[in-house]
């Protein structure tokens, strides 16, 4: 292996350690946020220690100083609170979120490689007041009570000699162990005064595994901590090592035990580990001790294997201690604190029983999807083939073919969806910092978290979310003061909801807030030009008015709102996935803002169909019924939009050849396809219908991005392009244009 090899490893490795981290973060967060509503929470308090000390572990590992030291202060304040010494408060809790945000910083600043001078004096400062904490709670239990003294020694605690025998388990180096850097990180809580590396198990050169960890260690190491503390050191280890831990004052029986344990039935393995013991310090003869033991010579260790007898190993320990590493470990694994594993690519052992999982690298799937599309095109194209070869055989492979493809199309989605619960979780942070900040009470209800999206859409949808919390938290929920006087309760109430509708993802960000006000948005509009002052608007109408550039009814201008900018960005971030915002409110009730998306922005099932000899698709899912064209949407030949009776009820339509202003059809014999949106329905006229098509989405060309009601294009098996309606536009655009002529009609009978 050569240079740029192992630097392209080490690159690969430091990636996925800071995407992992910033997933052990949102942990951290999360758990924060639990222990501050409930102080009790001793869960949540180890799952932040867990994180805190994963983060601290790994960073050591890449050589992060700067990582580690600062989260070196925030771990030892959790062991603080973890030992009751400290209790958790406003106070605690406030400076443990404001050091997740330093850490975060701080893995923003490798991940750039840029050093940023005020950012290590806030580490500093940060610091020093996480120190002040744990330096106070300290001198709280300092004094012991009367019985702690009297109280005699546990063998588990107090300063003394501790003995250390480690095995590791053979998959320890393919599960991502660093076996030195565990006996490195015992250096933080005490001296090694000795140790010894057992190579017993190591085999000849020629039948050695590289991959296979063969390693046992016999270690002295002194120490005021106690067992807890040395045995949490290999926490992350657990699954991948046999380790026992002896007290100083371990009795005959103890030592037996370990001795039988890692020599059975052996006399002259037994006889030489009781001579590295001797060397190593431990006072002899024990019990099951011979008279004489005879040492038996140690395997000569591998070149890869460091000599560390008992003599050299404080000198081979000498160089700073390297934390804990973080490890890839089964899910579920710890089952001393019951704490499901998140961990995004963990590896589960335990063939059969469990799901494996493995990192992919984004730009690796994405060209997976591109692929998969361009296997659609060719599948549709070879079922055009066999059609006009008319063959019987070629029919029937190609269909064979379109049915593997459909398969291995919705198998290569799936990889890229994610539950969006993970992005709902960001804003417990969110509602208790902004929270703060107005003095009110307000609780965050998320439900249907599980929903799944395309990554690519929820990394997107963000940004988008973060300005309506924000907005329903400063313009729509009420001070306290204000809810009881309006006869609602103290404290406010923000949900988060996410549901699969007809082929759609629906988002909603809901309050019970003063809802929005009719009336100052519309003198607000008048007053920018929006509209006139004789326009007559409904409420959607109006209240569609809040999503106009720069527009805003702040009084005054705060750090969260007031400058009109925000909700245009939200509804163009929207409309640029293909989605759709509607807002549903009443005053003094609250209000509901909608987002309706797509499922995947990559291949859909589509409905194609043809106006003036151009092709149209629309999503398969909101396809409901095709429909002989009505009397009432070729009464007047030159109307784009209008209303149609469909057994009883009123519904708008569009005529996509007059809006497109296609040439006339030759063929009079036209059809409606009805669509839905939601709860809404719309009829569109075209010439004819052609079925079923897979659909790989195409981004469209510069000159039609102003074209409205068109949400993409794609490629047929002809080699033709189509394009592809985007729905909620044109029911919005029928709306409109419907209303409008209904009026204009209106004013002619006057």
């Amino acid at each position: 292996m050569n240079r740029s090899d192992d630097e392209e490893i080490i690159a690969a490795a430091r990636a996925g350690f800071l995407d992992e981290a910033q997933q052990m973060l949102a942990q951290f967060e999360q758990a924060l946020l639990v222990m501050e509503s409930d102080p009790s929470d001793n869960e949540n308090l180890n799952a932040a220690f867990r994180a805190a000390h994963t983060i601290k572990g790994t960073a050591g590992l890449f050589g992060f100083d700067a990582v580690v030291a600062f989260t070196h202060e925030v771990e030892t304040l959790l062991e603080a609170l973890r030992s009751g010494t400290l209790a958790v408060d406003g106070t605690v809790a406030a400076l443990l979120l404001q050091s997740r945000d330093q850490i975060e910083g701080l893995l923003d600043e490798v991940r750039t490689g840029h050093n940023d001078p005020e950012l290590a004096r806030r580490s500093e400062a940060l610091g020093a007041a996480l120190r002040a904490l744990t330096a106070a709670a300290a001198d709280l239990s300092a004094e012991p009570s009367a019985d702690t003294a009297a109280r005699p020694p546990a063998g588990d605690a107090g300063p003394g000699v501790w003995h250390l025998s480690l095995r590791f388990g053979d998959d320890a180096l393919r599960n991502g162990l660093d076996p030195l850097s565990f006996i490195r990180y015992l250096a933080t809580i005490g001296q090694v005064l000795g140790l010894h590396t057992e190579c017993e198990r190591i085999p000849a050169l020629e039948l050695l595994d590289p991959e296979s960890c063969r390693l046992g260690f016999e270690i002295r190491l002194a120490t005021a901590a106690d067992r807890a503390a040395i045995a949490n050191v290999f926490e992350f280890c657990a699954e991948d090592c046999d380790i026992v831990i002896l007290a100083p004052d371990a009795t005959p029986a103890e030592w037996d035990e370990l001795l039988r344990r890692r020599t059975p039935d052996d006399d002259a393995a037994r006889a030489g580990l009781l001579a590295r013991w001797q060397a190593l310090g431990v006072a002899l003869p024990l019990r099951a001790a011979p008279a004489t033991p005879t040492p038996t010579p140690t395997p000569t260790p591998t070149p890869a294997t460091p000599d560390t007898e008992a003599a050299a190993a404080p000198a081979a320990l000498a160089e700073p201690a390297t934390p804990a590493p973080q490890i890839e470990r089964r899910a579920g694994a710890d089952r001393r604190h019951n704490e499901p594993e998140r961990r995004h690519g963990a590896r589960d052992r335990r063939a059969g029983d469990e799901t494996r999982f493995i990192r992919v690298r984004a730009d690796k799937l994405d060209r997976l999807i591109d692929l998969i599309g361009e296997l659609v095109i060719a599948s549709s194209g070879a079922q055009i083939v066999a059609e006009t070869e008319q063959s019987p055989r070629f029919t029937e492979a190609a269909l064979r073919i379109h049915d593997l493809v459909q398969e291995a199309r919705d198998g290569a989605l799936g990889l890229r969806m994610v539950p969006i619960g993970e992005t709902f979780t960001r804003f417990n942070r969110v509602v208790r910092d902004v929270c703060k900040q107005l003095g009110k009470e307000v609780e965050l209800q998320i439900t249907g978290g599980d929903t799944e999206l395309d990554k690519s859409m929820v990394e997107t949808i963000a940004d988008p979310l973060m300005h309506l919390v924000r907005n329903s938290l400063d313009h729509g929920i009420e001070t306290a003061e204000d809810r009881l006087a309006a006869g609602k309760p103290a404290q406010g109430r923000l949900a988060l909801h996410a549901y699969h509708e007809s082929g759609a993802i629906v988002i909603e960000v809901s309050d019970d807030g003063r809802g929005l006000d009719r009336e100052r948005i519309l003198a607000k509009a008048v007053e920018r030009g929006l509209v006139a002052p004789e326009a007559q608007l409904d409420d959607e109408a109006v209240q569609q008015l809040i999503f106009a550039p720069g527009f805003s009814t702040a009084a005054a201008v705060t750090n969260l709102s007031g400058r009109g900018v925000g909700m245009d960005v939200v509804k163009r971030n929207i409309e640029a996935l293909r989605g759709h915002i509607r807002i549903a409110s009443q005053a003094g009730r609250g209000t509901t803002m909608q987002i309706r998306l797509p499922l995947t922005l990559a291949i859909i099932d589509g409905f194609l169909t043809s106006v003036g000899g151009v092709s149209y698709v629309l999503p398969l899912e909101l396809v409901a019924e095709c429909l002989e064209v009505p009397p009432e949407c070729v009464a007047e030949p030159e109307r784009v939009a209008g209303h149609f009776d469909l057994r009883g009820e009123v519904l708008p339509y569009v005529d996509i050849g007059r809006f497109y202003r296609h040439a006339p059809p030759e063929n009079p014999r036209r059809s409606l396809v009805l669509v839905r949106d939601g709860a809404s329905r719309v009829g569109l006229v075209v010439d004819r219908l052609h079925g079923e098509h897979q659909t790989v989405i195409k981004p469209l060309g510069e000159v039609f991005q102003s074209i409205r009601g068109l949400a993409g294009s794609t490629i047929l098996g002809s080699g033709e392009v189509a394009l592809i309606l985007d729905v909620p536009a044109l029911l919005d655009l029928a709306t409109a244009q419907a209303s409008a002529s209904a009026a204009q009609r209106a004013l002619r009978g006057n």
